[in-house]
């Protein structure tokens, strides 16, 4: 068996509300931006390898109002991460030393994400990662699967893909590989010690 992790809402507890929060004066504002304005659309194409600056250039244009607010998303990027789900991190390390090989198929900007290795050391314990933002990629497009199946050695049905979103874990299934839909980090072993007890 082969272990394939997500990393948001898997290993971290991100989420842009961590940050502007303490940057718009109401809950409403920000709740708007985050919908309207930064939103899931913008981080799906910019995790797709969409150029930020590009990104933020389209928006300015589009919502002047709101330019300081824009140009402070990416930027603070590592500010919107909470923290790290421990029980993931013990899981994985878990899983190395009884000798499974773990990747990573992740959604993530690549310009973001340079140097997550660094500030978070547990990525390197994985055997490979494939970032959306590097492959100009995005789950839950069949291609990023077809591409980790190719680079990771992969096969489906001996593979486990953990995922927090519904979208992404359909693909998986159709591609037959073994699913966990992670609902709740604190969950996960629990989850995958199914699949190795």
């Amino acid at each position: 068996m082969k272990f394939l992790f997500d990393l948001g809402g898997v290993f971290f507890n991100w989420d842009p509300k961590h940050f502007y929060k303490h940057i718009f004066s109401s809950e409403e504002t920000m709740d708007y931006f985050l919908t309207y304005i930064c939103n899931d659309k913008m981080n799906s194409e910019v995790d797709a390898g969409k150029l930020i600056i590009d990104t933020e250039k389209e928006l300015i244009q589009k919502f002047p109002k709101y330019t300081n607010e824009i140009k402070m998303y990416y930027v603070n990027h590592r500010k919107m991460i909470k923290g790290t789900f421990q029980d993931s991190i013990d899981i994985l390390l878990e899983l190395k030393s009884k000798g499974y090989l773990c990747f990573v198929l992740s959604n993530w900007s690549a310009e973001t994400f340079v140097g997550m290795d660094n500030d978070y050391p547990f990525l390197r314990k994985f055997d490979g990662l494939l970032i959306s933002g590097e492959n100009k990629l995005v789950k839950p497009s069949i291609q990023i699967y077809d591409l980790a199946i190719l680079r990771f050695n992969l096969n489906p049905s001996a593979t486990v893909f953990i995922d927090d979103k519904l979208e992404n874990i359909k693909t998986a299934k159709k591609l037959n590989f073994k699913t966990i839909f992670l609902e709740d980090p604190h969950k996960i072993k629990i989850e995958i010690n199914k699949f190795i007890n």
